[in-house]
């Protein structure tokens, strides 16, 4: 917004201009300076960040060069710095009132609204400077245009701002920054990995860059993708604490307990206590094993957040993997009271009262689990064998009437294979076996933890090979 005094400026006047300016805030007569000095002058003061300086240099500039209008303006973007914004935006509405609109004048009105969270206004004028822009300017205006609309949350809007900058130059590493970024919030993963992807081709040290594409890869659950850029994250700054949170969840997705563990800690390292790493390193060692360090962490995490669910529904599953099922039972539901819209919650709570054959209950917190999550595979399976041990004819029932509203449950055909075989629909079972191996093959071998026995059964042997 400034010119460099380095370039624009008398050599040697800026430092004996600034001690006559020091004498003067003390008491002292400046005399006179020249326009251009005065300019000079508050220029630096306002790239230094020196905004009450700033503010008292153009004052005294105006005393002297009143019909000059770039005072004024210094004065309103001294307001500006000093978070007088009401005072900036009526000093630059006067200003632009004189008829004389400018790059710099539209932009500094588009920040200050921008600063007011008034992003219409901003928006409006952050387009009206870009038309008076020079091409050099232009890069950061579309991105300042790019986050008014982001923080709206009209993200397509954003998308067509950055799309218009990268046209008008492709090396626009910011703009193909915040179009990944964009991309991610929309949900549209696999367009924000490829632009993340092009910005570290060009930019192959940023670790912000790294760790958002982990982000992206984590999203659609390409967990080793996801941990490949995390360790590049990691080899480029091995101190941004954010990272080896992400990096422990993971790893804890992809079982690699001791490396979550490890990960975790160093979050907490380096970013303090957090409740959720606690409980994220307690579940890795109730996976490994280790009940009493998992019923460690997890009380670690509720000293820190006593209302947090997965604290009590850790220590829960504890006490039931130590066939205190009662006991834990108590736990899980203080879980499912704190997170009544947790489908995973009340999953852990329909399993406990089935263990503990309360069969009415285990019903009604499967069907709620379901309801809040449909997408829910496992619960799905585990409801379905709950209703198979009473009649196999309501449970496949159920699974029709479930697959007409919930299509997208991804075992709902591998449990149709599996109550079709039980049912003694022996052809039907097959038949849609090798349509799941066409499909998916990797996905319709889990058909086989559903019902091991299918291991023995030489017609779906043969398919899944």
């Amino acid at each position: 917004m400034f010119d460099d005094e380095e370039e624009d400026y008398f050599e040697g006047n800026l430092s004996e201009d600034l001690q006559r300016f020091d004498a003067f805030l003390s008491g002292e007569s400046i005399g006179f300076l020249d326009s251009d000095r005065w300019e000079a002058l508050v220029d630096h003061l306002l790239i230094g960040g020196q905004y009450s300086k700033a503010l008292s240099a153009s004052e005294e500039a105006l005393s002297q060069f009143s019909f000059n209008p770039i005072f004024k303006l210094r004065k309103a973007q001294s307001y500006s710095g000093l978070g007088k914004l009401k005072e900036a935006i009526q000093l630059l509405s006067q200003i632009e009132r004189m008829g004389m609109p400018s790059f710099e004048l539209l932009l500094s009105k588009a920040s200050v609204f921008s600063q007011l969270e008034d992003s219409p206004n901003a928006i409006k004028y952050f387009r009206s400077a870009l038309t008076e822009a020079e091409p050099e300017d232009r890069d950061e205006i579309y991105l300042d245009l790019a986050i008014e609309y982001e923080n709206k949350g009209d993200w397509k809007s954003a998308l067509k701002v950055l799309e218009e900058a990268i046209q008008k130059n492709p090396h626009n590493e910011g703009a193909i920054y915040e179009i990944a970024f964009c991309y991610d919030q929309l949900g549209e993963y696999a367009k924000s990995i490829e632009c993340y992807s092009d910005f570290i081709d060009e930019n192959p040290y940023s670790f912000t860059a790294w760790y958002n594409l982990g982000n992206a890869y984590l999203k659609i659950d390409e967990f080793e993708q996801a941990i490949w850029a995390y360790d590049y994250c990691v080899l480029i700054n091995d101190d941004f604490g954010p990272v080896y949170f992400n990096l422990g969840n993971a790893y804890l997705s992809v079982e690699k307990y001791t490396m979550a563990i490890e990960s975790f800690l160093k979050s907490i390292e380096l970013d303090g206590d957090d409740p959720m790493a606690f409980c994220y390193i307690g579940e890795s060692h109730e996976q490994l094993g280790d009940l009493n360090l998992a019923r460690h962490y997890y009380k670690l995490a509720l000293e820190l957040s006593p209302l947090l669910p997965e604290g009590w529904l850790g220590l829960g599953i504890i006490e039931d993997l130590e066939g205190k099922t009662k006991e834990g039972l108590a736990l899980i539901q203080k879980a499912a009271d704190l997170a009544p819209e947790n489908s995973g919650v009340m999953h852990v709570l329909a399993g406990a009262y089935e263990k503990l054959e309360e069969l009415e209950l285990a019903t009604e917190y499967y069907l709620l689990s379901l309801s809040l999550d449909p997408d829910d595979g496992e619960c799905l399976i585990n409801y379905l064998n709950l209703l198979a041990k009473e009649s196999l004819v309501s449970a496949m029932k159920y699974l029709d009437d479930f697959s007409k509203e919930h299509p997208a449950n991804n075992q709902i055909d591998l449990m149709k294979i599996h109550l079709f075989w039980e049912l003694g629909e022996k052809d039907h079972a097959i038949a849609l076996f090798k349509i799941c191996v066409e499909n998916d093959r990797t996905h319709a071998l889990e058909l086989f933890e559903i019902n091991p026995s299918l291991k023995n059964v030489k017609e779906f042997v043969l398919l899944g090979d």
